[in-house]
């Protein structure tokens, strides 16, 4: 560590070591040439049971057999926790725990080109950070993990707390890796979900067991440093604008015409594609979301059973979850992980998530394990997500309204990278960036049990149909197609069928409206739509 020029480092596979962690019949230096061959582009010394004099002694062997092999690939090596053994072993830099070495003495010790990285679990630890002049923050840990001991407060910041310390993060130069829990099946979602509402993402993940654990460290690590290109060419850094979906192109300009036009073909296309509609939802509308999504054309299953869910998400179409009941977390959990996993679109309705603390507590937890497509809610469920008091819960339904709705779902949206849709009299949804306004509807939907619920199902319907059709790969993608238009087109179908519904001459109520609706939205045309839809677009952010 000579000289004052800091080396340029790629962050993107940064890999922990531990030595505990290795399969049976591999050696450290044998697995770590392996990982290093497979993609690693940064490793981190780290050595359990390090205090006594024969475990330093090894550590530090352990160091310079590091830093040896390492040179071979470039790839630079820190230390974890101690000054001494970086200085000693001539590694590029050290990273520090909120308990270990203050940083000013670290910087003190070590030479000026030396980098330093430090764990950050809270906002107020990045801020230290940047003050202290970090190079880099581990943030995490992002989700339970078996290494470490993160039980303890201030331990787990999960995927919302990342995102907040990546807004602290947001222009000062300070690197950041996310570390905990991180593997290959869920690594598009934590580079997807970390970030920040105005699009400062990861520079990279940092990894232990899924490489060190693996009987094959080559793939293991070929897979993850894959999987973070590909998310790194289709992913549109620093834009706001929700990025699920493929391919990542400048920022569409959307008008009234193209939404109406686009949302006309997709009925069509949903009865060509037939999307298989998996839907876990509240056991209040299980029958007539099943008529729903026969009457557009789709192929309803309801399935909650944990066990089911990789094979269903297989299947092309798309996912509701719908927890008007709060029933069937487990299943809830799985279906969005392996959705996710089979980039299949995943729409998020989280019925009367104000009511309760329950309701609030489930909602978090399912949005830091899955990435959603759409967010679908009344005033008061957006309100309850965005953390405003501004509409209240009453039951599953809104007391009052938004003085502001587009400004709300378009900064939900930022928050949560989704299509955030608000429904209501005037339905609004954003991308973060564009708002489209959606005036369609009739109050006799008002006046049925699950409006809402198979307002959900119309959108899953839709979002799935799109996905199919949609041409270009999968891989960097949460979902394939331009799901703010989908999520236009299943809002207007239901809306627009309503308002047919309601004109018809049997209809004296909500008895008799629900199966006019389901026969209106059977016989729906593409030229129904282009000729009712009522839209408007603010393309002003």
């Amino acid at each position: 560590m000579s000289g004052e020029k800091k080396p340029p480092i790629d962050y993107s596979l940064y890999l922990v070591t531990g030595r505990d962690l290795l399969p049976p019949g591999k050696t450290y230096l044998a697995s770590l040439e392996e990982a290093l061959q497979g993609g690693v582009t940064v490793v981190q010394v780290r050595e359990k049971n390090a205090d006594t004099a024969e475990g330093s002694l090894q550590f530090l062997e352990t160091a310079k057999d590091t830093i040896a092999l390492c040179k071979k690939y470039s790839v630079p090596v820190f230390i974890n926790d101690r000054i001494d053994i970086a200085l000693a072993s001539g590694a590029a830099g050290v990273h520090l725990g909120q308990t270990d070495m203050p940083f000013a003495v670290a910087r003190t010790l070590l030479p000026p080109n030396a980098i330093i990285g430090i764990s950050c679990a809270t906002p107020e630890h990045a801020r230290q950070a940047v003050q202290d002049g970090a190079d880099y923050v581990g943030l995490g840990a992002v989700y339970p993990t078996n290494t470490k001991d993160v039980t303890a407060p201030r331990r787990m910041c999960g995927i919302a707390g990342a995102r907040a310390i990546l807004s602290v993060l947001e222009g000062t130069g300070v690197k950041s890796v996310a570390i905990g829990g991180i593997h290959s099946t869920n690594l598009l979602r934590t580079l997807h979900g970390c970030a920040s509402p105005t699009g400062h993402t990861l520079d990279g993940v940092a990894i232990v067991s899924a490489i060190v654990a693996s009987p094959e460290p080559f793939a293991a690590a070929h897979r993850l440093a894959h999987g973070f290109r590909a998310w790194a060419i289709t992913a549109p850094r620093g834009r706001p604008a929700a990025f699920v979906s493929w391919p990542s192109q400048p920022k569409v300009a959307y008008t009234r015409d193209s939404v109406v036009a686009a949302a006309a073909a997709l009925v069509d296309t949903v009865r060509r594609v037939r999307p298989l509609v998996h839907q876990i939802t509240n056991m209040v509308v299980k029958t007539q979301s099943a008529n729903v999504t026969l009457a557009l054309g789709g192929s309803p299953i309801m399935a909650e059973a944990e066990a089911e869910q990789a094979d269903l998400a297989r299947v092309p179409g798309g996912l509701l979850v719908n927890f008007g009941t709060v029933g069937a977390l487990d299943g809830m959990l799985a279906a969005g992980r392996h959705a996710n996993l089979n980039a299949k679109p995943v729409v998020f309705d989280p019925v009367g998530v104000g009511a309760t603390a329950f309701r609030r507590t489930t909602a978090a937890r399912l949005l830091d394990v899955w990435q959603p497509t759409v967010i679908k809610g009344n005033a008061a469920e957006i309100g309850a997500l965005a953390d405003s008091r501004e509409v209240q819960a009453q039951g599953v339904d809104s007391v009052g309204g938004f003085a502001d709705a587009p400004a709300v779902v378009r900064a939900l949206a930022r928050q949560h990278r989704c299509i955030v849709l608000l429904s209501g009299p005037t339905d609004y949804l954003s991308d973060g960036s564009t708002v489209i306004r959606l005036s369609n509807g009739h109050a006799l939907l008002g006046q049925i049990t699950g409006a809402g619920c198979v307002l959900g199902t119309a959108i899953a319907t839709f979002c799935g149909a799109a996905s199919i059709a949609a041409a270009g790969p999968t891989e960097g993608v949460l979902a394939k197609g331009d799901m703010l238009l989908a999520t236009a087109a299943g809002t207007l179908a239901l809306t627009i069928a309503a308002e047919r519904a309601a004109s018809r001459e049997e209809v004296r109520g909500p008895g008799t409206f629900l199966p006019a609706l389901i026969d209106e939205l059977a016989v729906l045309t593409p030229d129904v739509v282009l000729g009712a839809a009522k839209v408007e677009v603010d393309d002003a952010e």
